[in-house]
């Protein structure tokens, strides 16, 4: 919703033209324009798209290669690798005179590797998002090269000349050509979701002309048409509309900051302390007890180098990207990749009843007057009322029809009747009336024709027409009348009643207030049964740790029926009124106690669902009318179909591809498992780097030597990362997808604390035994008795051995916290995961035996050492089982 008071400023010059545009006639209008009422010719458009520009907002900074490649280059771990490379080069190189410039090379490598990845990840996401928009892409009716067309609303262009009907979205700012019974909601704009009326022929009034909302010829980009038709030509598109921008950066605010974009910028921030504090403890250890400060410091840098996740954002985009595809292939369309991890996180999905729950195909099973009787009189001025009115034809009006089709002559009753105007139906009122006139018998009379809830159609009807006499309506016969409306309610059917008043107002003075003094004439009653799969689809949403709850329109008797039949709970139901005077500590309470709500108000609908998220709820709302905006607006999820009018799929963070609360369910399993797969590789991430600091910082205190070389460390680190990339292809267990996740930084610090010392133990076992048994094995001798030559043997040695040893433990961290069960045994990861990761582990231990260990500084080691290798990985398997064990003692969670 927009402020605006904004456009009251009267600084905007868009703003300036609007009034003068309103001001004047249709004529000058397109004059103005240089425009016809026929519309343009293509060629025509594509010189005002040159000239004015494409009904396009730039939302994005940019989308070219280019500035993904930039933008690839430029995050924060590469930033950091990049200054590390320079930094090694200046003190590692040029002091050098051996020149040995290996580690700032493959710093840069990874710099390179990270960058070029995540610009391939940003290209894939790009294209995966237009790809799927295309396939719900909104359109709009247009005239070009003298003919109506469906087109695209970004190749809209100034002088074009559009067509509306009900549930359309202004696709820019248009000056009404003609209208017929044209209404227009500005909910979008200012939150009010009574609708307007616009009338092409009338121009604002002189205390109107700093209200530019309500100038009755002009319509707003990103306003909604309620009811009616008309047609009106554009003269402004893209950054040039008055509230277009202002619209469409709002709906991309709902990509808002939610709990998981939080959680990536702080474990960002926690990596990169983590790494602030190990480089300088590490350079101040070694520097103290080894005395060689720019060696020191160069092992500090590629110590940093170590513990910065390079690819965290290639990942993380990877995941999203893949997520969304999956999803795509099942029929849900992600507009907006971060409303991901809020799908995961879901655990209340409110929905509308029609066509989500039942066959959304309503059929009308009897029209009854007033004594129970079907007569075609009642299914007469039904037919008039649904077949005249201009608002969305719903599956109500669509029933009526069709059942008219099938038992009277519609083509005489249209000879019959002519329509005069209309009342639109609003969801304060629930009815809508249209006025018409009989050019047949009775020559002249004009019929108000109301159908609406009971309710509201008694509360504006004085008489009842009862075998074939108009009676008053006593409050008696008005409780005959609803309990009549109950007994077929309980049998499962939607009633509306029918009325009519002879002879109201006269022509072009129709509002709400003539709809009084009515004649009730009969019931029309519906049958809207519910799918086979609902019932099913619900009961998996309930395992998966989601609570449907309805919010509809409808009364309480058939809904309560509906959810019989599909499996809820309908022991308690709230309709509107029970709202009525309660505190919001008690709207809190009645929110969380009942599943069905009946009777509502667009505006309650929204009031539940902020009352609901008050209560620590993450909510998806699935809706498909304009009446659905507000709330879906406000939800985590705003959940739309591709059938649904267009500012619900403008709103929409997912569109599903059909009416089907199925794909939703499975979209919600796919999200779990990418949020989890973001997730696992966090907290594998954590742990290694924890575990390796903690490595690091006790064999600097202890070691007469560095723990490793620098540029080992670095290529340590580069063949880990890569083997990480394949974690978006793991799958997450069953009892991870049934369980609504939402993401806490607070455990990270104490899951790293846990798990980390795990491998630091596994690298303190293995320095003991190098130290004390391997190494001087090899060089002959222990350190101490051994020449500067011999040492430099046994401490390359010991590089080799830790080098082997600390590759595998970190590549098992991918395998040992992916899951609270025994790995490989009990558990175990996608196929590609377990070869890729072994994959690594092989290559880092044919390395230091391969002809470029002597340029690594690798030492000799014997091919036994290999056994003594593989049983610290046993037993850092046995060592994690054990403390995993003890961790979800406490904890619910592993990832």
């Amino acid at each position: 919703m927009l402020n605006v008071k904004m456009a009251r400023k009267g600084k905007n010059p868009d703003l300036q033209l609007v009034k003068r545009i309103a001001r004047e006639t249709r004529v000058e209008t397109l004059a103005r324009l240089h425009a016809s009422a026929e519309g343009l010719s293509t060629r025509q458009a594509n010189i005002n798209r040159e000239e004015y520009g494409a009904n396009e907002v730039n939302t994005k900074k940019n989308d070219s290669k280019w500035h993904f490649f930039i933008e690839a280059f430029l995050t924060p771990f590469t930033i950091v690798l990049f200054g590390l490379a320079v930094i090694l080069f200046v003190t590692d190189v040029i002091p050098s005179s051996q020149a040995n410039i290996s580690t700032a090379i493959i710093v840069l490598a990874m710099v390179i590797i990270a960058g070029i990845i995540k610009f391939v990840q940003n290209l894939k996401a790009s294209d995966a998002v237009d790809n799927m928009l295309q396939m719900v892409s909104v359109t709009t009716n247009v005239k070009r090269d003298n003919e109506d067309q469906e087109l695209p609303t970004n190749q809209v262009v100034v002088g074009d000349v559009i067509n509306l009907a009900a549930g359309d979205m202004v696709p820019a700012d248009m000056r009404l050509l003609r209208s017929k019974d044209l209404f227009c909601s500005t909910s979008a704009i200012n939150g009010d979701f009574n609708p307007v009326e616009k009338i092409a022929t009338k121009i604002p009034c002189f205390d109107q002309v700093d209200n530019y909302l309500n100038y009755p010829n002009i319509l707003y980009e990103g306003t909604t048409i309620v009811s009616g038709s008309g047609a009106g030509v554009v003269f402004a598109t893209g950054e040039h509309t008055a509230f277009g921008h202002e619209i469409r950066i709002a709906n991309r605010k709902q990509i808002r900051r939610n709990t998981f974009s939080i959680g990536i910028k702080s474990i960002t921030k926690l990596l990169m302390t983590l790494t602030v504090v190990v480089g300088s403890l590490t350079f101040l250890l070694n520097g103290l007890t080894k005395q060689d400060w720019l060696g020191s410091l160069v092992f500090a840098m590629a110590v940093a180098v170590g513990l910065t996740p390079e690819m965290l954002p290639a990942i993380v985009t990877s995941n999203l990207v893949k997520g969304s595809s999956e999803m795509a292939k099942g029929g849900a369309v992600i507009k907006k990749m971060a409303s991901i991890q809020s799908m995961g996180s879901t655990d209340v999905l409110c929905t509308e009843k029609t066509g989500f729950l039942t066959q959304d195909r309503v059929m009308l099973e009897r029209h009854y007057d007033l004594a129970m009787h079907e007569t075609n009189r009642v299914l007469k001025l039904a037919y008039l009322n649904a077949y005249y009115q201009t608002g969305m034809k719903d599956l109500i009006d669509e029933a009526v029809i069709e059942a008219a089709g099938d038992e009277l002559d519609v083509d005489d009753i249209q000879r019959d009747y002519n329509k005069i105007d209309e009342i639109p139906f609003d969801y304060n009122r629930r009815r809508m009336s249209v006025v018409v006139a009989n050019s047949d018998e009775n020559h002249g009379e004009h019929l108000l024709l109301t159908k609406g809830a009971a309710e509201e159609v008694l509360a504006v009807s004085t008489k009842m027409e009862l075998n074939g006499q108009v009676l008053p309506l006593t409050p008696e016969r008005k409780a005959q009348v609803l309990a009549q409306v109950e007994s077929l309610n309980d049998d499962g059917l939607r009633v509306l009643l029918l009325a009519y008043r002879r002879h109201p107002a006269p022509v072009g003075e129709f509002s709400v207030e003539d709809e009084n003094d009515l004649t009730v004439v009969g019931f029309l009653t519906f049958l809207d049964p519910p799918k086979e799969s609902s019932r099913a689809t619900l009961a998996k949403l309930q395992r998966d740790g989601i609570a449907v709850k309805i919010l509809t329109g409808d009364n309480e008797a058939v809904t309560r029926t509906l959810g019989l039949q599909v499996g809820l709970n309908v022991d308690t139901v709230y309709s509107a009124e029970d709202f009525e005077g309660k505190s919001t500590e008690e709207m809190a309470q009645m929110v969380e106690e009942s599943n069905i709500f009946v009777e509502l108000t667009p505006e309650l609908k929204t009031q539940i669902i902020r009352l609901l998220k008050r209560n620590g709820h993450v909510i998806s709302y699935v809706g498909d009318r304009i009446n659905d905006d507000p709330a879906m607006r406000l939800a985590d999820v705003a959940v739309s179909v591709d059938s649904a009018v267009d500012s619900a799929k403008e709103t929409a963070n997912v569109i599903l591809l059909h009416k089907d609360l199925a794909l939703y369910e499975e979209a919600v399993r796919v999200s779990r498992n990418v949020y989890g797969n973001i997730v696992k590789y966090f907290k594998v991430i954590l742990t290694s780097s924890f575990g390796n600091s903690l490595s690091i910082l006790i064999g600097s205190l202890l070691l007469p030597f560095m723990p490793m070389m620098s540029l080992q460390l670095v290529l340590l680190n580069l063949i880990y990362s890569l083997s990480c990339l394949v974690i978006p292809f793991d799958k997450m267990p069953n009892n991870y997808l049934q369980t609504p996740r939402t993401w806490g930084l607070s455990r990270l610090p104490k899951f790293m604390f846990t798990f980390g010392p795990v491998s630091t133990v596994i690298d303190l076992l293995n320095f003991g035994l190098l130290f004390f048994f391997i190494c001087p094995f090899v060089a002959g001798g222990s350190y101490q008795s051994l020449s500067a030559s011999g040492q430099m043997l046994f401490a390359t040695t010991f590089y080799t051995g830790w080098f082997i040893e600390s590759l595998w433990v970190q590549e098992l961290i991918i395998h040992n916290i992916r899951e609270r069960r025994f790995p490989f045994i009990r558990q175990h990861a996608a196929w590609i995961v377990i070869a890729t990761t072994f994959a690594a582990g092989v290559i880092g231990t044919v390395i230091p035996f391969s002809g470029i260990a002597k340029i690594l500084n690798f030492g000799p080691i014997p091919s036994s050492y290999l056994w003594y290798v593989l049983l610290l990985m046993v037993l850092d398997i046995l060592l994690m089982a054990i403390v995993k064990k003890l961790y979800l003692r406490k904890e619910k969670f592993l990832i």
